[in-house]
Formats: C-alpha cells, sequence, structure tokens
C-alpha cells in the first residue's frame, strides 16, 4: 500500500521558487532594519542580489549547462538553473562593484557572513522538498541514506548534509561576531570553509564530471576556497573598518 500523503506534497511543484522567495525578502528585511540608517548600504545589498543571481547562473552554465544542451527541455534547463556556489562569488563581486561606484570604504561581510548561510539552507529545504541537487546511489545501505516512497535506490542525503552544514556554519560565525573574533574577515572565512566542505561533499552529489576527474562544482569551490583564504589572511595585514 502506498504511504499516506505527507504535508509536504502539495508544496512539491512551487516550494523551491517560493523558498528562495521567501529567504530574498528575510534577507532584505533583515539587512534594511539593521542598517535602515545608512542608505548606501541598501545600495550595497542590490549589488551583492544582483551579483548573485548572474553569479548563479554563470557557475551553472559552466558546470552543468554543456549536459543540458541535447535535452528536449534545454530551454528549461538553461532558463532555471543555478549554483549557490556561483552566487556567492557572484554577490562578492557584486558588493565589491556597488561599493567602488559609490565611493563605500567600510567592510560589509561580516553582515552577509550570516544571511548568506541562512538563505542557501533555506533553499537546500527547498530541494529536499523539491527532490533536487540529489546525492549518489549507494551500493548498500548506509546510516543516514535515503529511500523514497517508491523503494528507489538508496541516495545520500545530499541536501540534509549540506543544510545540517549551513546551520552549523550560522552559529560558529555568530559567536565569533559576538566575541569580535576575525572582524571583517568572517565572509572570507565562510568562503575558504564552505569551499573545503563543497569540494569534499561534491564526491557524494550526482553532479556531472569534468576533465581531471572533478565536477564543474569542484573546480569552482576550490577556486572560492582559494579567494575566501587569500583574503582572509590579507585582510588580517590589513584592516578596515567594519560596519
Amino acid at each position: 500500500m502506498p504511504p499516506p500523503p505527507h504535508w509536504s506534497d502539495a508544496l512539491l511543484a512551487g516550494s523551491y521558487r517560493w523558498l528562495m522567495v521567501a529567504a530574498i525578502l528575510m534577507s532584505a528585511g533583515w539587512w534594511y532594519f539593521r542598517n535602515r540608517r545608512d542608505p548606501d548600504l541598501m545600495v550595497v545589498y542590490l549589488g551583492a542580489l544582483g551579483g548573485a543571481f548572474l553569479g548563479a547562473k554563470m557557475a551553472y552554465l559552466f558546470a552543468e549547462g554543456w549536459r543540458d544542451w541535447p535535452l528536449p527541455d534545454r530551454w528549461f534547463r538553461l532558463a532555471t538553473g543555478k549554483s549557490v556556489l556561483g552566487g556567492l562569488l557572484g554577490g562578492y563581486a557584486g558588493v565589491e562593484g556597488m561599493k567602488w561606484l559609490a565611493g563605500y570604504r567600510k567592510s560589509t561581510g561580516d553582515l552577509f557572513a550570516i544571511i548568506a548561510p541562512l538563505g542557501i539552507a533555506a533553499g537546500r529545504v527547498g530541494c529536499v522538498l523539491q527532490g533536487c541537487c540529489q546525492g549518489r546511489v549507494l551500493t548498500r545501505l548506509r546510516p543516514g541514506a535515503f529511500v523514497d516512497a517508491a523503494a528507489l535506490p538508496a541516495r545520500w542525503p545530499a541536501a540534509e548534509v549540506e543544510f545540517a552544514f549551513q546551520l552549523i556554519m550560522v552559529a560558529v560565525l555568530m559567536i565569533l561576531r559576538a566575541k569580535s573574533l576575525c572582524r571583517g574577515r568572517l565572509f572570507f572565512l565562510y568562503l575558504f570553509v564552505y569551499g573545503l566542505f563543497r569540494f569534499g561533499h561534491e564526491w557524494m552529489r550526482e553532479t556531472p564530471v569534468m576533465r581531471g576527474g572533478l565536477s564543474g562544482y569542484q573546480w569552482i569551490a576550490l577556486a572560492m576556497a582559494g579567494i575566501g583564504g587569500w583574503m582572509f589572511f590579507r585582510r588580517a595585514r590589513r584592516p578596515v573598518e567594519v560596519v
């Protein structure tokens, strides 16, 4: 007998989309109330948002877009595909570009270091409900493996593991911020740690492999970890004023 319907079944068609909208609205609201006395920071946030969307699309096209082209639904796939790795790098580039245009000199990374993993965690909830970003099929059942209602092969719970990772990072970063540790460097610390985590976790995700035996996302993760590590130590030698 099929299992009884779950409360989330009716959300599957649009869950990812609505969770993404909710994450944007929550982050924008938090950013506004936190920084409403400094209008330049809202411009910075818009730069982050625009850069994140552009970066997310470019990263997807690099890592998977080439595989979608021969498929009959390629235009839908290419239009909807995106990557949080590219979103983080694009958002960082958008922030720096907008700050340069506005002549803003203060560091805003510590603020983004908190809202970025929260937004990604919300997105991973959408992945679980939508059934996307799946883990690899396991050859034998392991603790934590997920078997769906149709008794399909067990898969590694990739979205669930990353959801937990993002919440752990939120807690760690909030503690560091409360103790005034790594001031002005929290976002770069997050980029470094998440890049390393994502590089290793990609081995358990079902993503296409490129030349060199690595997926496109692993190459992006390595670049992100490198940028985060380099900027973390560079900022330690050249501290700046923090918002």
